[in-house]
């Protein structure tokens, strides 16, 4: 099998370029027609493969690419979720090369969606691809790729809804969240969920000359400003009342097991160019950006923002905030929160508005059954070094609908790092990383198969 992989290794590189250059960006509907040429190509790379089927499912936003091997219904079934939308590239000028023209330096991929998700859900297709070629695929395989993951999947709920026949599985294997480092192997046993909104005030009819009218009515990008200042106190906890009524604090042996990984504040710092952390009071880095749920503001607009100087009070203001949220928190009840508290701090003097993006569930995962040893054994034999369970803080909305629709659990397995600059100008994806995911998803099939027996 390794051999295999180390024969093929240029084309399988090659491909993902390829993929690579279709900018499916989901959030912009002026590339509609380049998420359907990225769906195209993922059905072909599954068929390719050796899948048994392979095919393009119509959603009411972008279509999801479904593909199966079925060796024997005896076997356990695996199901591989992953999503070939990606974020948006903007700002461009701030890329060292074209986002959609892969460029590989330093041993890295720089693209958009390099490792976000198109690196690590291509190493399955690529996987699947050694196992059936070399004779040992030991399940079935399921494959799920859809196009809205990184809108929120406000379709795919439906999908799953409707085809959970044709779904049905034992576990669902996901790469789309990150290791330690190349050396700290580590599975992601957690998801943060997310609340995501964009807000608006609005003051005068009109934009308003600042010197006749200054002073005298309501500036609103002063207003959302000072609104927004007031959603955390000075210890950086929110004050939307009810916001941590449901948060569940963790004893002191957990938060000593969740600091005990690796981790480097210094170099923190250097990688991210800042002086100082900042967070809520009476937590580590590691429990901030895992286990604690978030406020924070994602962009902010209003008024003249060119060149030179325009002397307006500006008619309105907006904001775009998400919330991660922790186990027990609902999108939905801290969407409630959050719109009943943001309304009742707006002064008189405007009007606000609170128009909801996309939300999802937080997720945990036993760390004791079958489908996270066999990711813990594989991870090992590809790695050397048994892996360290740890709490992701991103979100993956469709995790939590998986269990209640499919009933069962999901392994997040991933393979990025926290260098791969995930949404951000410049993302990148190891090679080594790339190439350790194709070895080692195998890997999980071997011991998940053997431990089912």
């Amino acid at each position: 099998m390794q051999q295999y992989i180390e024969n093929n290794r240029d084309r399988f590189l090659n491909e993902l370029l390829d993929l690579l250059r279709i900018p499916s960006v989901s959030a912009d509907s002026k590339f509609k027609n380049d998420m359907l040429k990225a769906a195209e190509f993922v059905r072909d790379s599954i068929q390719k493969a050796g899948a048994d089927k392979a095919e393009i499912y119509e959603t009411a936003g972008h279509p999801v690419v479904y593909g199966e091997k079925i060796i024997d219904p005896k076997l356990p079934t695996v199901l591989i979720y992953g999503h070939y939308d990606v974020q948006p590239a903007d700002p461009y000028e701030l890329w060292n090369s074209p986002p959609f023209e892969p460029v590989i330096k330093n041993e890295r991929i720089y693209a958009r969606g390099a490792c976000d998700d198109k690196g690590q859900f291509y190493m399955h297709i690529k996987a699947l691809e050694t196992m059936i070629a070399t004779d040992t695929l030991a399940c079935n395989v399921k494959i799920m790729i859809e196009g809205e993951e990184e809108i929120g999947s406000s379709n795919l709920g439906t999908f799953v809804k409707e085809y959970r026949e044709m779904l049905k599985c034992d576990t669902i294997l996901i790469s789309d969240t990150s290791i330690i480092a190349n050396d700290v192997p580590s599975i992601e046993t957690g998801l943060r969920g997310l609340t995501y909104v964009e807000v608006e005030v609005v003051g005068a009819n009109r934009d308003l000359h600042s010197g006749v009218y200054g002073g005298g009515v309501a500036n609103p990008v002063n207003i959302l400003c000072e609104m927004i200042a007031s959603l955390k106190d000075e210890n950086g906890h929110i004050t939307i009342p009810g916001f941590y009524e449901k948060v569940e604090e963790l004893t002191t042996e957990q938060r000593d097991a969740l600091n005990a990984a690796p981790f480097d504040l210094e170099e923190y710092k250097r990688d991210l160019a800042i002086d100082d952390i900042q967070g809520e009071a009476g937590y580590s880095t590691i429990e901030r950006t895992s286990v604690r749920p978030t406020l924070d503001v994602n962009g902010i607009w209003g008024g003249y923002i060119g060149e030179g100087a325009k002397t307006v009070l500006p008619s309105k203001a907006n904001a775009k905030i998400s919330m991660r949220l922790v186990p027990h928190q609902t999108d939905h009840e801290i969407l409630e929160l959050f719109t009943k508290h943001f309304e009742s701090i707006a002064p008189a003097s405007v009007k606000v508005k609170v128009m909801p993006h996309h939300g999802g569930l937080p997720y945990v995962t036993p760390t004791d059954s079958i489908e996270y040893k066999a990711a813990e054994l594989a991870m090992e034999e590809s790695f050397g070094k048994k892996p360290i369970p740890t709490r992701g803080g991103g979100s993956i909305p469709i995790v939590a609908l998986f269990e209640q629709e499919l009933g069962c659990k999901s392994i997040l397995m991933g393979f990025g790092l926290d260098i791969d600059a995930l949404h951000s100008p410049n993302e990148s994806y190891g090679l080594f990383n790339y190439y350790k995911g194709i070895e080692t998803i195998p890997l999980f099939f071997k011991h998940y198969a053997e431990l089912k027996q």
